[in-house]
Formats: C-alpha cells, structure tokens, sequence
C-alpha cells in the first residue's frame, strides 16, 4: 500500500493480565475507505482509542501523514465514537459551533458551516432545540455533522449506522461515498459486514488482539473464493461431481457452486459441461465479506 495517511507500528495495550492489542501493524492508504473489522473483545475500540489518544499504547508508534500523533495533530482527525457523547442541555446549534471552535473554527465559520449542514441533513427546525429533545437517530445525525464540521482528511467512524433508520443509513452512505470520492479517508468500524461489503477499499481484520487478515479487498476476495465457480446448468449434483477435477458441489440458488481442484484448470469443466450439453453459465464465484470474516476467525482459532 502506497502513500498511507496513517500507521500504525508495532503497537500493543494491556489491561492487567488481558492483552488488549497485541504487536498490531496497518497502515491506512490515503484516499481508502478501510475497513477495522473483528469479534467484539478483539482490540478494534482499543485501537481508534489509542489513535485518538484517549489511551495511550505501551509500546509501538502511531503516525499521521508520517508524524506521530500528539494532541494538537489528533485535532486533524474526525472522530465519531460509538458512545455518543454530545451535551444533553445545549441547543442543536449551540453544541455544534462549540465542536467547531474547539476544532479550530472561529464562531462564525462554525456557525455557518453547521447551519449548512443542518439544513442537509433536514434538520434546520430543531436548531434551537435542546439536544435531549431529539430523537437518538437524529443526534447521531448531529453528532457526525460535529465529526466532519472541520473538514478533516481523516474520519474514524465507529458504528456510524447505529440508530438510524433505513433511509438515513442510505443517506450516510451516499454522503461517505462522496466524500471518499473528495479524497477523504474513512476508517470504518462496524459489526454490519454488508455495510463494509458495500463501502471498503481494504480492510484489517483483528482477533484475539492480533491482525489476522489484512490488504486491499478485492485482493482477499480473490484468495478466499477459491478454485471455486458458479455454474447454471442442466447436470444435477451428482453429474456434476463425476467430472474431472471436481471435488465438491453445493447448491446456491438457482445454481450450483462447483469446486475444482486448486491446480485444475476452469476451462476443462466448461469443455465437460458444453459436451454434456448442459452449460448455461459459468463464472467465478465471489464469496462475501461475511464468508471470509467467520472463516478467518474460524481458522486462527483452529490455529490458537
């Protein structure tokens, strides 16, 4: 991975006689939406922690754009916690120029750039309401706003979906796309694997403490699909499995997943399949983010 906005090298965290965060090495290329996935207990909150420095890390570095972070740099990140942490009694405004100004906006950038915000995200009548007057869905809405209102190069968003309803979470996502696409970089923590599924570029997976599967997506897609591939035709299972180099058959759907040998060759079984006359299609199967996270897990833990 080239140009990473963010690294972290060789850190570790223990609580007394639990480790927490176990010699965790990952950079975070500039300009991705990446992924921090894991079990719960695996070190993920621990980490973004340790970033934000609300926890400091026993050994190792975390650098920002090659600089460790102190905390004047750690101002350059938004971060979205998923304790929420806004003031109950301060007005919707209020609260979001103060978020701004300790951010270092002046009031009335902040000020302007919240009402803007507001507006988008269909808030603007609730401006002068107390915080404790809004729905949990709706604070979580001003809570991101307080996240993103100094335009950081860097989001760590953990759990930014928890209490919103489906047209919002749609919303969110559509407004993450974009700002990847202005070259913002987003570190997404959350336990929904669709959601990642739809948004991340890499990811690193966590468990145990320790970084168990790591890089760009697609690339791990490609090495937990397989000799594995998709196929419509008329065989049935056991037609199927006769053939040479298949060495298993399950149904999914409509098709059939056909398993080859890892050095058999994809075009031998499409020869079979045309002599048989029983091909209709035939392409690589993709497994899903959920797949490959419970195998991961469920291997290292085989290998514990």
């Amino acid at each position: 991975m080239t140009d990473p906005i963010l690294e972290i090298v060789n850190v570790s965290k223990r609580y007394g006689d639990v480790q927490a965060v176990d010699d965790l090495s990952f950079t975070v290329p500039r300009g991705s939406v990446f992924g921090l996935l894991g079990p719960n207990g695996a070190g993920k909150s621990t980490t973004i922690r340790m970033v934000m420095r609300i926890i400091m890390a026993d050994t190792g570095r975390i650098l920002l754009d090659g600089v460790p972070v102190d905390d004047d740099r750690r101002r350059l990140i938004g971060y979205l916690p998923e304790e929420r942490g806004l003031y109950k009694k301060m007005k919707v405004l209020e609260h979001l120029v103060y978020l701004g100004t300790i951010r270092g906006l002046n009031a009335a950038e902040a000020k302007r750039r919240a009402a803007a915000w507001l507006d988008r995200f269909e808030l603007s009548a609730w401006a002068t309401h107390k915080i404790e007057d809004l729905s949990k869905g709706m604070q979580q809405k001003v809570q991101f706003i307080g996240t993103i209102l100094h335009r950081p190069q860097l989001l760590i968003l953990d759990e930014p979906f928890s209490g919103l309803d489906p047209i919002n979470t749609r919303s969110l996502k559509d407004l993450l796309i974009a700002m990847s696409a202005e070259g913002v970089t987003i570190v997404l923590s959350t336990h929904v694997l669709p959601q990642v599924d739809e948004l991340c570029t890499h990811i690193c997976l966590i468990n145990r403490a320790r970084a168990i599967l790591y890089g760009d997506l697609e690339t791990i897609r490609s090495q937990y699909g397989g000799n594995v591939w998709r196929v419509a035709s008329e065989l049935d299972e056991t037609e199927l499995a006769a053939l040479e180099g298949v060495t298993g058959v399950r149904p999914l759907g409509a098709e059939k997943l056909v398993e080859l040998e890892p050095e058999a060759e994809p075009r031998r079984l499409v020869q079979a399949l045309a002599a048989h006359g029983g091909l209709e299609s035939f392409t690589r199967f993709v497994p899903g983010l959920e797949n490959i996270f419970i195998r991961a897990v469920e291997e290292d833990r085989t290998h514990a």
